[in-house]
């Protein structure tokens, strides 16, 4: 009986730790998976020289819808200046955002993208966007961000009108903010 016990808990050990590494794998997996078929509809990124060499389809125009979202737990206001823009296929367009910061203290937030229909994302990439970096907004700061992109001229006839969604999110580890006085240095510590 006890022979059983020590097998039995020798595969128990076995499972576990091939589940440990299962789960170990499965990020890059599916960070792979999402950039080869555009699942969870995550946009790319081009620099402007690449963004200024694709070709441009004069002849076909494409929607592009905006919709922002703000975490329950950031206390922003968040919205598009317009809430779409028709562009042609490899032109680099420009969107507005505007935020403000409805607190009074300041609050650093972090914007995840995504674009509908998923198979879109595989064609919209962006040469700027606030989303790369986290945002710090002083008390009552009101602040316009800009995101520049390009719709490839590579996107399938089928896709006429795209989403591209913001959520904004307060950033991990930001709750005691201290910003430095000097305007110039946009210094951001966490207290000790």
């Amino acid at each position: 009986m006890a022979q059983k016990t020590i097998v039995t808990a020798k595969k128990l050990f076995v499972f576990a730790a091939c589940m440990f590494g299962f789960g170990y794998v499965m990020v890059p997996i599916y960070d792979l998976l999402c950039d080869v078929t555009g699942l969870n509809g995550k946009t790319g990124e081009v620099s402007q020289v690449e963004a200024e060499a694709k070709h441009v389809d004069m002849d076909r125009l494409v929607t592009v819808e905006f919709d922002t979202n703000v975490n329950p737990a950031l206390p922003w206001k968040f919205k598009a200046t317009e809430f779409k823009m028709n562009v042609h296929p490899g032109e680099i367009a420009e969107a507005v955002f505007v935020v403000e910061n409805t607190s009074d203290k300041p609050v650093v937030g972090q914007a995840v993208p995504s674009v509908v229909p998923a198979l879109a994302s595989l064609y919209f990439d962006k040469t700027e966007c606030f989303c790369f970096t986290t945002q710090l907004l002083k008390p009552g700061e009101r602040k316009e961000m800009i995101v520049r992109y390009v719709v490839g001229s590579e996107l399938p006839e089928n896709i006429s009108t795209m989403t591209l969604s913001y959520t904004f999110f307060k950033a991990p580890d930001s709750d005691d903010v201290v910003v430095s006085e000097t305007e110039s240095v946009k210094a951001i510590s966490t207290k000790s």
